[in-house]
């Protein structure tokens, strides 16, 4: 019998990427309060972040399910999180802006009942185009800004602004996909194709 998987988010991103891959999932949101400590690398934060997500997750249900968590960072100089009002998502805009930025994705694969747990993250490098100030408004304008990490969405109206990538796209969105695959095979014995 196969283990039931369970995604400890509720980003509607991270569950369209699983359900795109027809893989048979659950989603149990885990409420951590998301804490960064400033002396963390983005690597670490993004790491650490998956991981307790993915333990709180283990720490409500009863079967020895495989638990997936992952977490978004945008970083430039210092971690944008996700803007708290329109003057953040402005100026977060207005730094990325005709700049490069990267995105780190952590993503922990846990199993409950062996204690597995495989602790990850990937690293892209992300050029935004040059932006006016009438295009940074009109784009907080589409609502899409919320709830993102840097203020922008790569796969929605977030693409006519970003201008080149260099890495793994599935991550800018917020779960690594091919770096899940290789886990869940390696380490789980669960095969995606």
């Amino acid at each position: 019998m196969s283990k039931r998987i369970v995604l400890a988010s509720s980003s509607p991103r991270r569950r369209e990427i699983l359900e795109n891959l027809d893989l048979d999932f659950v989603i149990i949101k885990s409420d951590i309060e998301e804490i960064t400590r400033e002396e963390e690398s983005p690597e670490q934060i993004v790491m650490a972040l998956s991981l307790e997500k993915a333990i709180d997750i283990s720490s409500k249900i009863d079967d020895d399910a495989i638990i997936i968590a992952a977490d978004t960072i945008v970083y430039k100089e210092k971690v944008l999180g996700k803007p708290q009002s329109y003057d953040d998502a402005y100026n977060m805009l207005s730094s990325i802006q005709d700049d490069i930025h990267y995105v780190y994705t952590g993503l922990a694969v846990i199993e409950k009942g062996s204690f597995k747990k495989i602790v990850t993250y990937e690293k892209t490098k992300v050029k935004i185009k040059k932006l006016s100030d009438e295009k940074i408004k009109k784009y907080i304008e589409t609502g899409e800004v919320w709830d993102k990490a840097g203020a922008y969405a790569i796969q929605g109206f977030g693409s006519t602004i970003v201008q080149w990538i260099e890495g793994d796209y599935f991550s800018v969105v917020g779960l690594p996909v091919a770096r899940l695959e290789d886990i869940l095979l390696k380490h789980f014995d669960i095969s995606i194709l």
